[in-house]
């Protein structure tokens, strides 16, 4: 990747990949993470304050499965080593569901707004965001404000019945930077900041808004405590052709997922709690 992307990474805090992941491997992702029996029971249901439900599956390791595959791939990892400068790991992934006319808002926030309550001292963690469906705005693609990242860390807690940034900051921010709908095609994705402040409306149309999220950590940013997610571990890439070759290749038994009560830090048990992204 050339260096003028990761200027435009660090500049806009984020970077938009188009067709990072082809047609055939999109629907294998998606038929699969459709059908998996563990994707569905294991999804944590949070209402959104607003009449809407987000449903968010989560898990800490990128295993031998299809989308712990998909997180290990050159094309992702090798970019995030590019983009933050160093080796990565893999911190979490989870699967973000809107479903259609019901699927909920996620209130405006930053990632590290959040993890940097898991003893992670720098920002020096990213996401890749990789639309399953289309992303649209009719049901509530992505939302970002351009170049927030350079604001630092937010205060974030509970402001009424959100959770997530300083309300305002984020309207004073609003004033003066660029708010992008980021609107993908299955297989585009989004490259982001751990302290790009991203937010999105509900789903009001009938189509499904199904999007994988694989986090990274920088390696030399090893948490200095145990948490819900991860410390430091080997990642060992794959070469991009074993989505392919894996095929529908669920997740093994055992596999442990995340649940509401085990993160502390979106406050499952104060009224209107929201989840990381």
């Amino acid at each position: 990747m050339c260096s003028h992307l990761t200027h435009i990474f660090h500049g806009d805090g984020y970077l938009i990949v188009q067709q990072l992941f082809d047609a055939q491997e999109m629907d294998i992702l998606r038929t699969t993470a459709k059908n998996d029996r563990a994707m569905e029971q294991n999804v944590m249901k949070l209402a959104d304050g607003e009449g809407g439900v987000q449903s968010l599956t989560l898990w800490n390791k990128a295993g031998d499965d299809l989308y712990g595959l998909v997180a290990r791939t050159h094309r992702i990892v090798d970019r995030m080593e590019q983009l933050l400068g160093g080796e990565m790991y893999h911190y979490h992934s989870k699967m973000s569901i809107k479903e259609p006319f019901t699927g909920g808002t996620w209130a405006w926030h930053q990632d590290y707004g959040y993890w940097y309550a898991n003893s992670v001292l720098r920002p020096l963690l990213a996401s890749c965001f990789i639309a399953v469906d289309p992303n649209t705005r009719a049901n509530g693609c992505m939302q970002v404000l351009k170049g927030s990242q350079e604001m630092g860390r937010v205060e974030h807690g509970h402001f009424g019945d959100q959770t997530g940034a300083d309300p305002e900051r984020v309207e004073e921010a609003r004033k003066i930077m660029d708010l992008e709908y980021v609107e993908l095609a299955p297989g585009d994705a989004l490259f982001f900041h751990c302290n790009l402040l991203h937010h999105s409306d509900q789903n009001h149309s009938p189509n499904p808004r199904w999007s994988l999220i694989c986090c990274y950590n920088a390696a030399r940013n090893n948490p200095y405590k145990e948490s819900h997610h991860p410390r430091y571990s080997f990642l060992e890439k794959v070469d991009d052709a074993a989505i392919k070759t894996a095929g529908a290749k669920l997740f093994p038994e055992g596999t442990k997922f995340l649940r509401v009560e085990e993160d502390a830090t979106i406050g499952a048990d104060k009224p209107g709690a929201r989840a990381e992204q």
